[in-house]
């Protein structure tokens, strides 16, 4: 095995070990776009799947027939019928779909039945349990159209599924229900997909599309000015929703929109809305600091916040990497328990992915920056900008007139930022004692 993937590899997976670790008995609801086993992409959907499974995550894969089912019709001679972005499901329509849904789940079960040849997942055993969950209510006549056989979650039965993920078992639901009285209708998978979710108070609804994603400018086109937004406040989500038009078709961004802020609103931590074209989009989204498509969120999952005793260790996993390439003055354990108090952290799901320390010269009535670092990952991402700021509030707050940095290879990032240059003996008495000769760092000063 070669030097170069040792050296990429190793860093790579202790980076996504906090995520397996925060992740551990969760329950995931991913709904599948039909569209996405239509363009063949079920294989490689199930191996991510079963991969995530494996590391103990529970799961609820709900699938969409949307293009299946149309092409049932077209085999018919029968045109599919849309009102409301809701399909009109009228006798024909609904044979189709059952049709089309035993097919799928027949697809899906032997997929997970395989053993996964030829993959990472190889020889995986992945339990699938299907089954009448979904109790079904008639959308009935809306604004004069009758909807038919066209359906909306009535009930779930919740304690059946919650035993089946409990036995170790991923729990596959198609967009149908039942009413108690036995007659069939045709639900969708966004519906199914959301109820489940709220009544389970999942940790995360998933929806496999389509589309990449919600853009940072919805009403724009895709470039590389406008790309796309990975996470959205719910607030911001529901601002969104209120002043774009009605969602009639999966490519409208209001479709899935709706559904992840409905789940939000419901109790459900997070939804994402991931590109099923992008291969390992689950994978990318799950395991990844930043994600690949666009998560909505109740509130914002940085936090910018002084440090306590228990950030000891992740600031010295944070720091350690820049001391050993000279970046960083050297500071052992101990000194960073003694002056944690001085530490503000920025903290991304439980990771720290920024830090900064500020040691006040009251006589001087100014304060050095120290330890100022950054995660490559959230490089250029404004947590550095966030981190200073706090910084100088903190400064302002002790009635400090300046701040201070040294430094030997970011002087351009700090000028940029308000600092100015200046010779080492500005520096206060008790900080020009410590001033090291020989590394010769560049001393930086800002006005508050």
């Amino acid at each position: 095995m070669s030097t170069v993937f040792n050296f990429t590899f190793v860093p790579w997976f202790r980076s996504v070990a906090p995520y397996i670790h925060m992740h551990r008995g969760k329950t995931f609801v991913v709904g599948l776009a039909g569209e996405a086993i239509a363009a063949g992409k079920l294989p490689s959907i199930a191996q991510d799947l079963a991969l995530i499974q494996s590391m103990g995550v529970k799961i609820v894969l709900v699938h969409g027939f949307r293009p299946q089912v149309n092409e049932q019709l077209r085999a018919k001679g029968h045109a599919a019928q849309y009102s409301h972005g809701i399909r009109i499901t009228d006798e024909l329509a609904l044979d189709c779909a059952q049709e089309a849904a035993g097919q799928l789940r027949y697809e899906i079960e032997a997929v997970f039945s395989q053993g996964l040849p030829n993959t990472p997942m190889a020889g995986s055993k992945v339990r699938m349990i299907s089954g009448n969950f979904i109790t079904a209510r008639p959308v009935g006549i809306v604004d004069g159209v009758d909807f038919k056989h066209s359906g909306l979650v009535r009930k779930i039965d919740i304690g059946s599924i919650t035993q089946s993920l409990d036995f170790g078992a991923m729990v596959l639901l198609s967009p149908f229900g039942f009413s108690p009285t036995g007659e069939a209708f045709n639900l969708t998978m966004e519906e199914v997909a959301t109820s489940v979710a709220i009544e389970l108070q999942a940790d995360k609804l998933i929806f496999l599309t389509e589309v990449p994603g919600i853009r940072i400018h919805p009403e724009q086109p895709a470039s590389e000015d406008n790309p796309i937004d990975t996470e959205l406040p719910l607030d911001a989500a529901q601002a969104l929703l209120k002043r774009l038009p009605p969602a009639l078709q999966p490519s409208d961004t209001a479709f899935y929109l709706q559904h992840c802020v409905k789940a939000c609103k419901g109790g459900v931590e997070r939804s994402h809305i991931l590109p099923f074209a992008t291969d390992g989009s689950l994978l990318l989204e799950v395991y990844v600091h930043d994600g690949i498509g666009t998560m909505i969120v109740d509130e914002k999952l940085e936090e910018l916040r002084e440090a306590t005793a228990d950030d000891v260790g992740g600031i010295l996993q944070l720091i350690e990497p820049f001391e050993r390439d000279g970046t960083l003055v050297k500071r052992d354990r101990t000194e960073i328990e003694r002056d944690i108090e001085n530490y503000t952290i920025i903290e991304h799901d439980g990771v720290i992915f920024g830090c900064a320390a500020l040691y006040p010269y009251p006589e001087a009535k100014t304060a050095e920056m120290a330890a100022v670092t950054v995660s490559p990952q959230s490089q250029g991402t404004g947590d550095g900008e966030k981190i200073l700021k706090r910084i100088e509030q903190r400064a302002r707050a002790m009635g400090l007139s300046s701040i201070f940095v040294l430094t030997t290879r970011t002087m351009h990032w700090f000028i940029k930022r308000g600092f100015q240059n200046v010779d080492p003996d500005w520096l206060p008495e008790a900080r020009k004692r410590k001033y090291n000769w020989d590394r010769r760092s560049q001393v930086l000063v800002k006005k508050l």
